[in-house]
């Protein structure tokens, strides 16, 4: 069983910081099933978690502006990751950034303050229920905007941390890490993932197309005040962009801040999927290995995608049949449901994971909404 409240006791303190009616009560929580050490008792208690998800808990203060759709998405499979487990906590393209290379698209509100967004309680709720299903390699923070931005990021990671052994990774742009109250929400992360890719403000400001109120200076000491506090690992991403940041200057310059940095590894990256400006070109192979030895042993391409381990699991799996499907004609959620024999739901949570990576866009027509891959075969 993937999840693993450890103890009666932190289960009872779980749903109590979750809000849940009658948690406070010692009596009321052993009526509620925690006694944790039976497996059949998890999976009733997240079934409670399930059927309580739409009650409105008297004295919680609703958050406005609060996304109504699902936040989880996948498992899809990362090109660094493995078997990812997708968390947005993110309106759609609510960003510091408004990157060249985003295959999300481009920023519809720029912004460097952070907002509540979400309830962290239904964001735990989701990851507790898709975890029954199956185990994935890590749960990513991550998605449609840049996570950091969520104030409630810290509440989203203890209380996932409080529940499984699976590691939790962000995925961020590093551009807010100067705010040391920002820093501090992310630390209990296991893996932190954020994108430096240039060493000169000129540079920095094409490709990132920044808030105005960012610098790369700022950028680039947030990511260093992160690391000398941060225990887990720092992966750090840089996306090279042909005939932008990939001349000898500009890798002399990455190395010399990378290594101030100091992260476990560096993943080099380029453009491999449709970038919202068609300006983002791609570096070739052979200059990214030469930047990948230039840089040393910490470095390694992730621009290609892994191929899927056998036995990674059914969302995996159905992820490739949707993309085969589509790759010949559009559908409809509806269509895709009864081809691959899934539900509905679950459909949607795959189409949400591609659409995030880019794998394949939305089309309407007549009112009726259709997916397509954007790889079509010839």
């Amino acid at each position: 069983m993937a999840l693993s409240l450890r103890s009666a006791s932190q289960a009872r303190g779980f749903l109590f910081r979750m809000g849940f009616p009658g948690s406070q009560s010692p009596r009321r929580a052993r009526i509620l099933g925690l006694r944790i050490q039976s497996v059949f008792l998890e999976a009733e208690i997240i079934a409670f978690l399930d059927r309580v998800r739409r009650v409105p808990v008297s004295g919680q203060p609703q958050v406005k502006g609060a996304k109504s759709m699902s936040y989880v998405f996948g498992p899809v499979r990362s090109r660094r990751l493995g078997l990812s487990l997708g968390v947005d906590l993110i309106p759609k393209k609510t960003c510091s950034f408004d990157c060249l290379y985003c295959q999300v698209g481009r920023t519809s509100f720029k912004t460097i303050e952070t907002k509540t967004f979400i309830h962290a309680s239904g964001v735990v709720k989701e990851v507790a229920k898709r975890l029954l299903k199956g185990a994935p390699d890590v749960i990513t923070l991550a998605g449609s905007g840049e996570p950091t931005l969520c104030s409630e990021i810290d509440r989203v990671i203890a209380s996932i941390k409080e529940m499984t052994d699976i590691k939790v990774a962000v995925l961020t742009n590093g551009s807010l890490f100067w705010r040391e109250e920002i820093r501090r929400r992310v630390l209990k992360a296991d893996i932190i993932m954020p994108t430096l890719c240039t060493a000169f403000e000129h540079t920095f400001r094409r490709i990132h197309r920044p808030h105005s109120q960012l610098d790369l200076g700022a950028v680039v000491n947030g990511l260093k005040h992160l690391r000398r506090n941060y225990r887990g690992q720092l992966l750090l991403e840089v996306v090279f962009l042909a005939g932008i940041n990939d001349s000898e200057n500009e890798v002399e310059g990455l190395k010399t801040l990378i290594d101030q940095i100091i992260p476990e590894k560096i993943h080099l990256n380029t453009v491999v999927r449709p970038p919202s400006d068609p300006g983002a070109l791609p570096l070739d192979r052979k200059r990214l290995e030469a930047i990948e030895t230039f840089l040393g042993p910490r470095a390694e391409i992730v621009a290609e995608v892994p191929p899927v381990a056998v036995g990674a699991g059914k969302e995996t799996s159905s992820a490739i049949d949707l993309l085969d499907v589509v790759k010949r004609r559009p559908l409809t959620p509806a269509d895709m449901a009864t081809t691959l024999k899934l539900s509905l739901e679950e459909v949607e949570d795959i189409l949400k994971g591609l659409l995030i990576k880019g794998l394949i866009h939305r089309l309407e027509h007549s009112g009726t909404v259709y997916y397509l891959s954007d790889k079509r075969d010839a």
